[in-house]
């Protein structure tokens, strides 16, 4: 009847901020307007209002990309250091 009480990896770790980052960065820039409501500079006779919002469609893709991985490899570890705790 000794047995240890399970020990439960704690829901907030540096990876789970990171995503969280990942996934907040896109929302932060879109919302602030006034960070990309000028037409200049132009990039190849594209005002910079379209270009800039062009430009973090490609960005978000990478970040929800890159945050997904590091979901994926925090599931696992933690399914393995749960199974390797259970044995």
């Amino acid at each position: 009847m000794s047995e240890s009480p399970e020990v439960r990896p704690p829901v907030v770790t540096p990876v789970r901020v990171v995503i969280g980052l990942c996934l907040l960065a896109p929302f932060v820039a879109m919302l602030w307007v006034g960070s990309f409501s000028k037409t200049d500079p132009a990039f190849i006779g594209i005002p910079f209002f379209y270009w800039y919002q062009m430009l973090w469609v490609l960005v978000s893709t990478s970040l929800t990309m890159l945050a997904y991985q590091l979901w994926q490899r925090d599931q696992r570890a933690r399914k393995a250091q749960s199974g390797g705790a259970s044995q």
